[in-house]
């Protein structure tokens, strides 16, 4: 075998992997979206753009991902730091912290379901307190807001430990002599995250926020559980026009739209978090 072959054929199976799985329906897709009896045809992208579920749908979904990805990417920060430090039970503690990684996402929206609905905990604790007299319908129609606030609440509960053990290996590469030569200079705590901690996590901060924001474009089941149709996003109007509606079309140029947005994304974290050249560890 020729050594220059070696690293090609290494990569073979990973690209076949993504021609397959990725390239392959990709085509298929972008053909349902863009195709029709007559060929090349925009009407599929009409037909979703002027439907009014549309822009509700696309503007949760924004909102959704703008709310979520930051306080996520704070509270990971915060508990990747925690267990950073810690010297005794730092095992124990990112156990704790990474359970909701062993639950769907159905699941997930199940258990706040059970806090948020009528019989749920929120009630029977508002009512053990005296707060209230009868139960109250906190996920509504009338209560928008209020559906999404526990949309944000389970995502946030679930979510976050994706990104805090991608950060904590993170973390756990920055020598500590850095932090050292920092301290010696007169660094602060809070300078040397500035300084040392946040510089040396880019490479980490980069994958988890690409993985993140990705999911939370498409976020489905736990807006399902606990706002049914009340609350539009696009991977939700996905699944009624593929399943509800039965028009793979349209369903195809919702498909678009998701993944176009969430190559904007990702191209925006390449382009901001981007490690330079001679930087290293």
């Amino acid at each position: 075998m020729q050594p220059k072959a070696l690293p090609y054929l290494l990569l073979l199976p990973a690209t076949l992997f993504l021609l397959v799985f990725f390239v392959y329906p990709f085509i298929q897709i972008a053909l349902l979206a863009f195709t029709g009896p007559e060929g090349f045809t925009l009407q599929h992208i009409q037909t979703m753009a002027s439907n009014w579920k549309f822009q509700p749908a696309l503007g949760w979904t924004m909102l959704l991902v703008v709310v979520v990805v930051p306080l996520q990417l704070a509270m990971s920060l915060s508990m990747a730091s925690i267990v950073t430090k810690l010297n005794k039970g730092r095992s124990t503690i990112l156990y704790i912290f990474s359970i909701p990684l062993g639950l769907s996402d159905l699941a997930a929206g199940i258990i706040w379901l059970a806090i948020f609905e009528q019989s749920g905990f929120l009630n029977s604790m508002l009512a053990g307190l005296g707060v209230i007299d009868q139960p109250v319908l906190f996920l509504g129609y009338q209560n928008i807001w209020v559906i999404f606030i526990a949309i944000v609440l389970a995502e946030l509960w679930r979510a976050t430990a994706i990104m805090m053990v991608i950060l904590v290996s993170g973390l756990g590469l920055i020598p500590k002599e850095y932090y050292e030569a920092a301290e010696v200079f007169g660094a602060g705590p809070w300078k040397r995250f500035i300084k040392v901690t946040l510089p040396m996590l880019r490479p980490s901060l980069q994958t988890a926020l690409i993985l993140r924001t990705l999911a939370a474009f498409e976020v489905f089941a736990v807006v399902t559980a606990l706002g049914g149709t009340t609350l539009p996003v696009l991977m939700g109007e996905t699944y009624n026009w593929q399943f509800t509606l039965q028009d793979r079309n349209v369903a195809a140029a919702y498909a678009m739209v998701i993944l176009a947005i969430s190559v904007v994304a990702t191209l925006f974290y390449l382009r901001v978090l981007r490690t330079p050249k001679g930087a290293s560890l």
